[in-house]
């Protein structure tokens, strides 16, 4: 009986919820030549880039085993939490003219972005495990299991971020350029490019409280090298994964419970 009641509340929502995603797969690179390679090729290419001036210049992966696959693990990971919260900001203002004609679950228009792009990011996962086969990398399927915990908690702060961010441009339209300086300034903040151990300690425990950065790091502690340093080396605990996971589900619950209330006055303020 109940799972009846849930399935008549959330079947149409799933089905707008999957047509919204079909429609952003086919418009996201609609008249390039490359069409859908371009979600390959826009990491791959930053990688690239990074990989030259970082690696063979200044030398920051010398002491880090497998620092090719290191760097593009972060890069990819990264990309994907950009894409979706860029994309969300303008998301329910760009839907305006479907939300006053239509009465639906706002919510589906911005889960609908974060679910295209976690898509995009399970094919990237893909073309790392290539690199990790053919650079020979040691790999410890115990481990692997957990590499979906960290999906999940990565798709949850994302879509939080993007509740948060989508709300509040349907009302402050400088959301859109203060969130580019945040994520400039975030990028270089997060350990993607450098290692840790260039970094003070005290410094290092602040930025481990990132959520961001402690998804990173423990997907390269998993699946690329034991070297890394996670939250819980940095903090010499493994209680303080407990923060940054904590901070994961207040911002989600803060963001939801927003996003709700907002969500009845979209359609007059888009």
């Amino acid at each position: 009986m109940i799972s009846k009641t849930l399935r008549k509340r959330y079947h149409y929502p799933f089905l707008l919820l999957r047509r919204l995603v079909i429609v952003d797969f086919k418009l996201r690179y609609q008249g390039s030549v490359l069409g859908y390679l371009w979600s390959l090729l826009r990491p791959l290419g930053l990688f690239a880039v990074l990989y030259v001036v970082f690696a063979r210049f200044l030398r920051f992966g010398d002491a880090i085993p497998n620092y090719p696959i290191y760097l593009l693990l972060g890069i990819v990971i990264w990309t994907y939490f950009v894409e979706v919260t860029v994309s969300s900001v303008e998301s329910i203002v760009g839907k305006g003219d479907l939300i006053r004609k239509l009465n639906f679950p706002k919510y589906i228009i911005v889960a609908a972005s974060s679910v295209s792009a976690f898509i995009n990011l399970l094919i990237n996962f893909l073309i790392i495990g290539v690199f990790m086969v053919v650079s020979d990398v040691d790999i410890f399927y115990s481990r692997l299991p957990f590499i979906g915990i960290l999906l999940l908690e990565l798709f949850i702060f994302s879509l939080a971020i993007s509740f948060l961010l989508s709300s509040l441009y349907v009302r402050y339209r400088d959301i859109r350029y203060i969130w580019e300086v945040l994520i400039q300034a975030a990028f270089y903040a997060t350990p993607i490019l450098y290692p840790l151990t260039l970094v003070p300690e005290l410094a290092s425990k602040f930025i481990m409280l990132n959520p961001m950065a402690q998804i990173i790091q423990d997907m390269r502690y998993i699946l690329v090298t034991q070297q890394t340093q996670t939250i819980s080396s940095v903090f010499a605990s493994q209680a303080a994964r407990l923060i940054p996971v904590s901070l994961v589900l207040v911002i989600a619950v803060a963001s939801s419970v927003y996003f709700r209330n907002r969500s009845r006055y979209f359609a007059e303020e888009v």
